[in-house]
């Protein structure tokens, strides 16, 4: 009922900065749990960050805490990855997921999941 679609991703240098969007329909997710994940071949799927539904707490993976942002507009049904200081360790697909409410876990159980799109850091 909710369709997640990615978008941004793409080739950087490693220190260079790219922002992923997330952008949803079929719903309105303004009160919904919202994170990105990311996945690099032959890994398993790893949480990055997460958002509650009106951005009054984040959370971040200790890979990526100081380096990344996640935040949300609720106007627009979007979500955003601001991602700076790229290393290569971060090239993996990331996707974009909701989770209805009511949540109280920030790292698992998202309903709703995007297609993915691929973030390439070389060094």
């Amino acid at each position: 009922q909710v369709q997640l679609v990615e978008s941004g991703g793409g080739l950087v240098q490693a220190g260079g900065s790219l922002r992923l969007s997330c952008a949803a329909s079929g719903r309105t997710v303004s009160s919904y749990l919202m994170g990105w994940f990311r996945q690099a071949p032959g890994k398993e799927r790893e949480f990055v960050a997460a958002i509650s539904g009106n951005g009054g707490i984040t959370t971040y993976a200790d890979s990526v805490k100081g380096r990344f942002t996640i935040s949300r507009d609720n106007a627009e049904n979007t979500v955003c990855l601001e991602m700076n200081t790229l290393k290569p360790e971060d090239t993996a697909a990331y996707y974009c997921a909701a989770k209805r409410p009511p949540y109280a876990l920030y790292r698992t159980g998202y309903d709703y999941w995007g297609q993915g799109t691929q973030v390439t850091v070389s060094s």
